[in-house]
């Protein structure tokens, strides 16, 4: 078997050679049985499997997420940030903490409690183990305000826009202060209610017509409808 239980697989990958069975959402070629979608693999006795993460967000190495602890362990916490698997944000990769000695032993439960949302960057990944996290730098760490929108994590490229353009427009437009999460969680934060729901309106308009043509025109042509008729200087 070339793959681990759990493991996060991409259509045509190879998962097993030889005398195994091949499950639900794999095919077999010959002596070798491969993924046919994107999903984690199930090991059932000799029968090979693959769990459909359609629509899951998959880390890759510097992505900014917003995620959510679940844990509190010795060394760290883990945190859900919407992928195949709960990803590790060690205390040694947080701002206070992180230029300490390694041998110094630290309470962290004061830093972040379970249930606390965090900024924070992917460090590493590889598919074969846990994300790693870090909340060091610039707009990491705890999150302390803002409303929270849910976007599939396969429309976030639209909502930032080439080069950053379609988002710059929505901030410029609303004045709300906007992270993007690309694990498909949204911050948002804006100098009134009105600012807010404006920047929220227009994220859910890219979400529903990410496909289309001159949805920047329209989202521009309806900021500047909303925010005027909302008294929201733009």
């Amino acid at each position: 078997m070339y793959v681990e239980r759990k493991q996060l697989v991409a259509p045509g990958e190879i998962l097993a050679e030889g005398k195994y069975v091949s499950g639900e959402n794999t095919h077999r070629e010959d002596e070798k049985i491969f993924s046919s979608r994107v999903g984690v693999v199930e090991v059932e006795g000799d029968r090979l499997g693959v769990v459909p993460v359609k629509g899951c967000y998959v880390p890759h190495v510097d992505d900014v997420v917003v995620g959510r602890i679940v844990d509190i362990g010795m060394s760290g916490w883990t945190v859900n940030i919407d992928a195949p698997y709960p990803a590790l944000l060690p205390a040694s990769e947080t701002p206070l903490l992180g230029h300490r000695p390694s041998r110094q032993r630290v309470d962290i439960s004061g830093m972040f409690e379970v249930g606390d949302l965090v900024v924070s960057k992917v460090l590493a990944f590889d598919r074969t183990r846990d994300p790693l996290l870090t909340a060091k730098g610039p707009g990491l760490g705890k999150v302390t305000a803002g409303r929270i929108i849910k976007v599939s994590s396969t429309k976030i490229p639209r909502l930032i826009g080439s080069k950053g353009s379609m988002i710059s427009l929505i901030k410029k437009e609303t004045d709300a202060h906007i992270m993007v999460g690309q694990n498909g969680t949204v911050l948002v934060s804006g100098k009134s209610p009105e600012s807010e729901n404006a920047a929220i309106q227009a994220i859910r308009m890219i979400e529903r017509e990410a496909h289309t043509r001159g949805l920047t025109d329209r989202i521009q042509a309806m900021l500047r409808t909303k925010v005027k008729g909302e008294g929201v200087e733009s």
